[in-house]
């Protein structure tokens, strides 16, 4: 990335600008994940000035994309070419980009199964809260020397600064994928979700709710069909399986549906990570369970300090994710924690541009 771009050199004036005044800036792209953690402050910095695919090569298996990009842009060009980013991040919208993908660094029904944002991020330009533009990683999985800054910026939701430019690991689209659908109660999905995630199965994606459980086959044609023989359920048709899992994914099918308006009329949805082994939770409300149960989506009325404690005492954590938010969004963390996330926002914006209490107080 060239310094002399003047939509960047616009940013890194914006930025020095910002911190000789002593102001904040709020950092956004398409503004689809702005319901995201806590409410956004600061002036708004667009991203959406720095966008375009700088670099893809599909043969290489690796795209570098700078941040104002279109998420949908960046996934139909890699179709084109038979490839896909396979954590599946979700859009919420049709302004999603790319950037923000990296920053809220959120994975869709896949992600147990094939890694997280993270896991995919090689390398990525940085403009920093003094207005430097600093470069990470590369564009080679085995590009790991010093620190993995790149990788840090996954989930960090802007708190570091800007997330210019970034390359990608992708993958070849499965050549096979197939659902099928179970009905069963809660505990039976878990202990089923996890005795199948112990064998060689080709098992993608998992939703319960509501006392069915959908299983997502993906991989070869061998396997996936070996893996239906296997499991028995019903086969549920491309044609309805595919809506299904979008709708998972971006949050638009009749689980998160019910929550929302649910959620209009006071209760919050929670996403609790607890180990995937973990017992039904006792809490009141609806849940749904995704990757294998490793994640629990449980929209309900109760007190947030009792979501807290239940996903405390299992060995998880609770982050309140659409909702009054008076509670706090991400679950607060031990000193330890704290202190590294304190120090590292010091280290790369000392001044508090970006973001400013976008993920905690003082971060």
């Amino acid at each position: 990335m060239s310094i002399n771009d003047p939509a960047l050199q616009m940013l890194v004036d914006r930025v020095k600008s910002a911190q000789s005044a002593g102001a904040q800036l709020c950092i956004q792209g398409g503004g689809t994940k702005a319901f995201y953690g806590e409410a956004p402050a600061g002036e708004l910095l667009d991203t959406r000035v720095l966008e375009g695919i700088s670099s893809y090569e599909p043969t290489e298996l690796v795209v570098t994309a700078r941040c104002g990009t279109g998420l949908a842009e960046l996934e139909s060009t890699l179709a084109e070419q038979g490839q896909c980013l396979p954590f599946e991040p979700p859009h919420f919208g049709a302004g999603a980009t790319v950037g923000g993908m990296v920053a809220a660094g959120l994975s869709g029904p896949s992600r147990a199964a094939v890694g997280a944002v993270r896991d995919y991020v090689l390398g990525a330009t940085l403009l920093n809260g003094r207005g430097e533009v600093l470069s990470f990683g590369g564009q080679v999985m085995k590009n790991v020397a010093g620190y993995d800054v790149s990788r840090l910026l996954a989930g960090s939701m802007g708190t570091l600064g800007v997330i210019l430019e970034v390359s990608l690991k992708v993958l070849p689209v499965a050549p096979a994928t197939a659902t099928l659908r179970f009905a069963m109660d809660e505990a039976e999905a878990i202990r089923r979700l996890n005795e199948w995630g112990g064998q060689p199965l080709p098992v993608n994606a998992s939703a319960w709710w509501d006392g069915t459980l959908v299983l997502r086959l993906r991989g070869a044609l061998a396997a996936v069909n070996s893996a239906i023989t296997r499991l028995g359920g019903e086969l549920i048709e491309p044609a309805h399986a595919t809506p299904f899992w979008n709708g998972l994914r971006h949050q638009h099918d009749e689980f998160f549906t019910k929550a929302a308006a649910a959620v209009e009329g006071g209760a919050r949805l929670w996403r609790v990570s607890v180990p995937p082994t973990t017992p039904p939770l006792s809490l009141p409300g609806e849940q749904l369970i995704e990757w294998g149960g490793a994640q629990r989506w449980i929209c309900s009325a109760a007190p947030a300090s009792l979501v807290r404690d239940t996903a405390a005492k299992a060995g998880g954590h609770a982050t309140l994710f659409r909702g009054d938010k008076g509670a706090g969004a991400f679950a607060p963390l031990k000193a330890p924690l704290d202190r590294i996330h304190r120090e590292l926002k010091k280290s790369f914006d000392p001044s508090s541009v970006f973001n400013p209490g976008r993920m905690y107080p003082g971060l």
